[in-house]
């Protein structure tokens, strides 16, 4: 989910956050979601005593900050996103050493060719469009033997936060239901199909394909609705179906998880397919 369409966003929302969708996202979606995977990854790079990372696709950071503090400074990190409000973010977060940011589309990756050692992807590939092409560019970028790494998540059905908040707003706009969360972030996770698109990139080698799965914890039931409702493009469709509706949709949304999890405490299980390649 880190490469969300979120080009379009502006301003605050009339919800129990009253934050920008880039501060909902990274406040509330990272811990939620994101930073158990961008631990895990990091851990997965620390092999590396020297060389350059790319990472696209950076969202608000989470994943960039975890590698520059596990990773030894003779590894360059340069950090990507297409959305300039993510890394305005991630630049006022901050970094424990330098990380080089820059707005970039994993469309037309603005480096020459064979120029980074290793390529990360946290939650991004699902909206590359065609994805194809963007492995291709990853690909392109990439020096001989260098990595590829990339995380999507697994179906609706194993993300049980998720599920629920899918469900609930599904259900209140039953006319024209919003599609978002099952149309794009949770759409990409058939093994074959990752398979087909990186041979069809001109990456040869079999990927190695990994489910990892973990717990979501979240205080209260409300930060898992303002997490989903405000910091994703589902507050874009829920909002162009009326422009007062997200503050009620999403107290109705925490009023189910309540139901389903608890009124404190709450966890659920979430998991993904992490993808390895060689170039």
């Amino acid at each position: 989910m880190q490469a969300m369409d979120l080009s379009k966003a502006s301003g605050d929302w009339g919800g129990p956050v009253s934050s920008s969708v880039f501060d909902v996202y990274d406040d509330l979606l990272v811990p939620l979601l994101f930073q158990t995977y961008a631990d895990d990854l990091a851990h997965r790079l620390t092999d590396l005593r020297t060389g350059s990372i790319l990472e696209v696709a950076a969202g608000t950071g989470v994943l960039t900050r975890a590698m520059a503090d596990s990773l030894p400074d003779e590894v360059t990190i340069t950090a990507t996103d297409l959305v300039q409000g993510m890394i305005d973010r991630a630049r006022r977060v901050g970094t424990t050493r330098a990380v080089t940011w820059q707005q970039a589309d994993v469309m037309t990756l603005p480096y020459e060719s064979e120029s980074f050692d290793v390529v990360v992807c946290q939650f991004g590939a699902m909206f590359f469009d065609p994805k194809p092409d963007a492995f291709e560019q990853i690909r392109r970028v990439l020096r001989p033997g260098g990595r590829f790494l990339f995380s999507v998540w697994d179906a609706l059905e194993h993300n049980e936060f998720a599920a629920v908040v899918n469900d609930v707003v599904k259900s209140h706009f039953a006319e024209d239901p919003p599609r978002f969360l099952e149309r794009k972030p949770y759409a990409y996770h058939d093994r074959e199909a990752i398979i087909a698109d990186l041979r069809a990139a001109g990456f040869d080698a079999h990927p190695e394909i990994e489910q990892v799965e973990h717990l979501s914890r979240a205080g209260t039931p409300d930060d898992v609705a303002a997490a989903f409702c405000g910091g994703t493009p589902l507050r874009d469709e829920i909002e162009s179906r009326g422009p007062d509706l997200l503050a009620g949709v999403t107290a109705v949304t925490a009023a189910a998880l309540a139901h389903r999890f608890g009124a404190a405490d709450l966890e659920g299980r979430i998991s993904a397919q992490l993808v390895a390649n060689i170039r």
